[in-house]
């Protein structure tokens, strides 16, 4: 299970689960308020289970410094989502290729908190979340499939587009191989300076 709360990973640890995804603010799709940093130093403490780290990681570095809070592992989402494998439309790959920082925001709190990318869809959300709309306008408004006209049919206007904060740094797309490579290397490549690190 995606947890955004210390509480939450407590629920689900005593549901049974064999371990749990921190995700924190950063990430895109539906999420909390805590960021990654906060939220998974204080889930790892407690919980007995593997705790996955979510949020905002895109690179080897990130990758480490997940581990050095105490994850276990990471989960990324936002590179592989716009990599050439994605089934994301052109139209949301190139959206995100041109993003620049600030170019998301979290909306829909009322219903289930979720990163999007400023559009006419996000802009007609804030305005009704601006003047107090309830959930359930909110969802009216939201409908079915929205992320699914957005993402994967390329409507940049009304479309529900999902992605997370990382998305300023992905500038072209990349193969699932090649994003692979690149953290793996540049985790190698971070280990080997933190152990240069002496207090």
């Amino acid at each position: 299970p995606v947890v955004a709360s210390v509480a939450l990973a407590k629920l689900m640890e005593r549901g049974g689960a064999d371990a749990v995804v921190a995700e924190g603010t950063e990430s895109g799709g539906h999420i909390g308020e805590a960021t990654t940093m906060t939220l998974v130093p204080q889930v790892v403490d407690a919980v007995s289970i593997p705790v996955i780290a979510a949020g905002g990681i895109s690179s080897g570095e990130s990758m480490l410094a997940a581990m050095v809070l105490g994850a276990e592992g990471v989960q990324i989402g936002s590179r592989f989502a716009v990599a050439a494998e994605s089934s994301a439309h052109a139209n949301f790959k190139q959206k995100v290729y041109e993003l620049e920082e600030g170019d998301t925001m979290l909306a829909l709190k009322k219903l289930a908190p979720t990163r999007l990318i400023k559009n006419a869809f996000y802009e007609h959300i804030k305005e009704l979340e601006d003047k107090g709309a309830d959930a359930e306008t909110l969802k009216t408004v939201l409908g079915k499939g929205r992320a699914k006209k957005g993402i994967f049919e390329g409507d940049m206007e009304e479309g529900e587009l999902e992605i997370g904060q990382i998305s300023s740094m992905l500038q072209r797309e990349e193969s699932a191989e090649n994003i692979i490579t690149d953290i793996v290397t540049a985790y190698e490549q971070a280990l080997k300076n933190i152990e240069k690190l002496s207090i």
